[in-house]
């Protein structure tokens, strides 16, 4: 990559440049994000997995940058206009909106009025015009009158047309606009007549007025999300009378009667070309800002999701509640195999009680069941409140578990390929266990905007949305590692520079030679070279392998170090693994290589401490209310436990065991001033609330943290 380039996206990130020639060089290389941050910390100089990523992104949009380049220099040099001082600007721009700029006066057009006035020959006409020297320019337009122009004033006109699109296209008139618009847009929402009652949740936004500036990005895509709707339409414009002194400055040089006919064509030019151009520019670039914001917000959330405390390999008995069809009841060893599964009646209107708990004791004897899950779906106060009510005993541990995508995934090809013979409840059911166990492991297989952790998911560009959500579920799932012997295929892909193929070809070898022996037999895997192989160890466990550094985090290029540190203390690899006293003998910097600086050793001996060991938090259970199942029995002023659902710039979203969730608005957080949500929780956490609002009719309740001492 050109030198320039990397002297760019270093000053944009406030890197060194030669962190970024590195991490672009290993990028280009082939290697993933995830490999880079663990493994390469010497030639990137540590750059987290954030940075790698900004680096990536940054590096893809330059890419694209250079690939529109082609295209437009190609297009002007058609029509044999691309002068060498032209070449030389679009060569030198690396922004999208200036290389624009440059190409708009040669870019192919739709048939204009502009257009239309050339085809007639009134360009001559514009240019007279346009100098402004010319005294009397309607005696100059019937010199232009033909077939096609009938009269005057159609001549005048049309040379009006072509001035304003050649105002419209002046690359510094549109960046004064631009200024202007970034200065003092204002964003104006109203309603669009006769669809009050049909947009009434889009009440707040009926008169909305405020500087596009201070526009949050959450207010932003409600509204753009009600305009898509047809409920609302919204402006976003500057001072008109300054846009028009602006462009009258900047164009009108002398005061005759071609001036006039300039200052017509000027305002025209605004109106109707520069202003909807840059509105249609700073809507879009509003929309991206908000996207951005939008993906990040999500990304964080499922983030926190995706490493929640697993309970890890216990037998589960899952249950998926319901009313009328019954819950769904199964049974799950400590792999998440299907043991059993059943459909009792505890609730109405069936109201088989002592059948259900007849039930549940069984098969919590019979299949030794160490924990029960319940997902939080319809029926699972009810669920809950009738399981422990059994008193099961303190051995079996009661989880609600969070429903968000199961499903999906019940009815997704992956769980048809798992289970083939069993109906979706069946495999909802399994769903809900099997994240009990490990959550990562379970939501992978789920498309991650149906897990229902982000803001406005649904309105923001769907690519950007995926690439980042792509890449948090890689990141989550590499940090944590995989056990290569029991990891679905689903879960494989996502292991670095792996991917849907060779996940499948690892699974399949597994089927047929059993399970891995050492890190060395995955060499043996079709396809998986060494440059996989090389992407990939670091990340695959293999627990009771006769080297304990193929259940560890330290990569096999690096073993010979560990062996060399066992040599110097006269022990084995394994001895080294065990003894605190041993590790503590070492003095790294004798140990420093070329290759091996000290964050690989740091991160070696920190693994040698804990080999495998999950970075996620220990599981424990948790309990809503008594007494309060619906929305109905919320009244102002209870305070009441709940669960962080999910976080949005707005505020928190809490659930508090009424089947609706309730919003801890930003202001209502904390006793100081707060900025983002996240400073104040995290997904999944325990908080006390206090309800401050109830909505019956729109079904929303309001909550507050900062009068509660948490």
């Amino acid at each position: 990559m050109d030198q320039h380039i990397i002297k760019l996206i270093a000053d944009e990130l406030q890197l060194l440049e030669r962190q970024v020639q590195s991490t672009v060089e290993l990028l280009n290389d082939g290697a993933t994000v995830p490999f880079i941050a663990r493994y390469r910390k010497e030639l990137t100089g540590s750059l987290d997995e954030v940075q790698i990523l900004n680096i990536k992104l940054r590096k893809e949009k330059l890419e694209e940058l250079e690939d529109r380049k082609k295209t437009i220099l190609s297009t002007i040099e058609e029509q044999g206009k691309l002068t060498p001082e032209l070449k030389a600007r679009i060569e030198q721009s690396y922004q999208s909106t200036e290389l624009e700029d440059l190409y708009l006066p040669y870019k192919p057009k739709r048939r204009t009025r502009a257009t239309i006035a050339r085809e007639k020959g009134l360009e001559p006409l514009a240019k007279i015009i346009m100098k402004q020297r010319e005294q009397d320019p309607d005696r100059r337009a019937g010199q232009f009158l033909n077939k096609d122009v009938k009269n005057i004033d159609e001549a005048v006109g049309g040379a009006r047309d072509i001035i304003a699109e050649w105002m419209s296209e002046n690359e510094a008139m549109r960046n004064n606009i631009r200024k202007l618009f970034g200065r003092s847009a204002m964003l104006k929402c109203k309603v669009v007549k006769g669809k009050e009652e049909e947009g009434l949740k889009y009440k707040d936004y009926f008169d909305w007025e405020e500087p596009l500036k201070r526009c949050p990005s959450h207010r932003f895509m409600a509204m753009k999300r009600g305009e898509k709707e047809g409920i609302l339409k919204i402006t976003v414009l500057p001072d008109q009378k300054e846009a028009f002194e602006r462009i009258t400055r900047f164009f009108v040089r002398s005061n005759n009667a071609s001036s006039e006919q300039v200052e017509v064509a000027a305002k025209d030019a605004y109106k109707r070309l520069l202003s909807p151009s840059i509105e249609n520019e700073y809507v879009h670039l509003s929309k991206d800002k908000s996207d951005e914001e939008a993906i990040k917000v999500f990304a964080e959330n499922l983030r926190q999701l995706l490493l929640a405390a697993p309970l890890g390999q216990k037998r589960i008995l899952a249950l998926d509640p319901g009313y009328r069809t019954g819950c769904k009841l199964v049974c799950l060893d400590e792999q998440g195999n299907l043991l059993h599964n059943e459909t009792i009646y505890p609730h109405p209107p069936q109201m088989k009680v002592s059948h259900s708990k007849k039930s549940i004791s069984g098969l919590v004897e019979a299949y030794k069941i160490e924990a029960i899950a319940i997902g939080n779906g319809t029926a699972s106060r009810e669920t809950e409140a009738f399981v422990r009510g059994m008193k099961l005993g303190d051995d079996v541990k009661i989880f609600v578990v969070s429903e968000d995508g199961a499903s999906v995934y019940s009815a997704s090809e992956v769980a048809r390929e798992e289970f083939p013979q069993y109906d979706v409840t069946v495999r909802g059911a399994i769903s809900i266990g099997r994240r009990l166990m490990d959550p990562l492991a379970e939501l992978v297989k789920i498309d991650p905007k149906s897990i229902g952790v982000g803001q406005y998911q649904h309105d923001v560009d769907q690519k950007s949305l995926k690439n980042s959500l792509d890449s948090v579920v890689e990141s989550c799932v590499n940090l944590v590692g995989v056990n290569v012997n029991t990891a679905s295929e689903h879960l494989l892909r996502y292991v670095s520079g792996l991917g849907p193929q060779l996940a499948k070809n690892i699974v399949e070898y597994r089927k047929k030679y059993g399970m891995f022996r050492s890190r060395k037999e995955l060499k043996d895997v079709p396809k998986l070279g060494a440059k996989t192989f090389e992407q990939c160890a670091g990340f695959l466990r293999i627990p009771g392998a006769k080297n304990p550094l193929d259940n560890s985090a330290v990569h096999p290029e690096s073993y010979a170090i560990v062996k060399k540190m066992a040599k110097s203390l006269d022990c084995k690899t394994k001895d080294l693994v065990k003894s605190n006293e041993l590790r503590k003998q070492l003095n790294l910097q004798d140990f420093v290589t070329e290759e091996a600086g000290m964050p690989t050793l740091t991160d070696i001996m920190n693994e040698l401490t804990k080999p495998g060991r999950d970075p996620r938090a220990e599981i424990h259970t948790f309990e809503f209310a008594e007494g309060i199942y619906t929305i109905e029995d919320l009244m102002v002023g209870m305070v009441v436990p709940g669960l962080v659902t999910n976080i949005t710039r707005f505020g928190a979203f809490v659930d508090i065991g009424v089947k609706q969730d309730g919003l801890v608005h930003i202001s209502e957080m904390a006793n100081r001033f707060i900025s983002d949500p996240t400073d104040v929780v995290k997904l999944q956490q325990e908080v006390l609330v206090k309800v401050i609002e109830v909505d019956l009719k729109r079904k929303r309740i309001q909550l507050s943290m900062k009068q509660v001492e948490q």
